[in-house]
């Protein structure tokens, strides 16, 4: 399968942050979630994907090329939505159309305007006036409208309601649809996630924790509870990390159908990516 973005070895270093030798690939026709809490280094990821920040070590392809020194050649094969960037609020809707097409000599004003219609945005109103629902629309559009082959998107839903954000996710499900076309996907909503990613990698600290099958992880992850007196019978090597109350354990194991079968009298369930992100950020590890 061929690999649209390539990430081998990637480090930078800040004052206060290191992104330490993260390695993930993104395969065509495919959804990666890119998950980790706030100042894991999934922004230092984007923006080095990007081009925009040089890095200290490692290499990053896409489509093949380098994004630090092939960006304008890149540009026109790339969808990009970052949470801090945005149009002129005084523009209009159908305004956008027009600069864009400016931009990208493969914008299509019609699929915009088309579009615009399935999605009730009007053409003619000013930016500052629509509901945040109704810019998270605009915004995906923008980056749709000149038929890339990858949308690099940075919370795209944050704030959303449900139905809005259920609208958007079918958006991205007729992107990926023929299998040609790639997003990375960058949220804290892990429910998205759960329901239109292939794959996801975890960022935590500034390390790479796993990227993996969305499939893989739903079957193989699990929490186990029990009371704190019980949890010492499970051997650590079974155990990812560990979470106590005054009386109660809850353990985060990654064997979910081997325990199963070797404790059948468990309180076994799935967890779910948030499950696996609190457990990594506030979870004691086992030793």
């Amino acid at each position: 399968m061929k690999q649209i973005i390539e990430v081998t070895g990637l480090c930078k270093q800040y004052d206060s942050f290191f992104l330490d030798n993260v390695s993930f690939s993104v395969p065509g026709g495919c959804v990666m979630g890119l998950i980790g809490e706030n100042g894991a280094g999934k922004t230092t990821i984007l923006k080095s994907i990007l081009g925009l920040i040089r890095t200290d070590s490692g290499t990053v392809r896409v489509l093949g090329k380098n994004p630090e020194t092939d960006r304008a050649e890149i540009g026109h094969s790339l969808g990009v939505v970052l949470d801090d960037s945005f149009f002129y609020n005084a523009l209009r809707i159908c305004d956008i159309s027009r600069i864009m097409a400016g931009v990208h000599p493969d914008w299509d004003s019609a699929f915009f305007a088309e579009n615009c219609r399935r999605f009730s945005l009007p053409p003619k109103k000013p930016l500052s006036q629509l509901s945040k629902g109704m810019l998270a629309k605009v915004k995906i559009l923008a980056a749709l409208c000149h038929h890339p082959r990858l949308l690099i998107l940075d919370e795209p839903t944050s704030g959303l309601d449900p139905v809005v954000r259920g609208e958007i996710l079918e958006l991205f499900w007729d992107f990926v649809r023929d299998e040609e076309h790639s997003i990375l996907l960058s949220s804290h909503i892990t429910s998205d996630l759960e329901k239109i990613a292939d794959y996801i990698t975890f960022v935590h600290n500034g390390k790479l924790v796993f990227t993996k099958p969305m499939d893989a992880l739903q079957e193989e992850y699990g929490v186990l509870k029990c009371r704190r007196s019980d949890a010492d019978r499970f051997p650590d090597a079974e155990i990812i990390a560990r979470r106590d109350s005054a009386f109660d354990a809850e353990l985060l194991i990654a064997n979910r159908a081997q325990l199963f079968g070797r404790y059948p009298d468990a309180a076994l369930e799935p967890a779910s990516l948030d499950d696996i992100m609190t457990f990594y950020a506030k979870g004691v590890p086992a030793e």
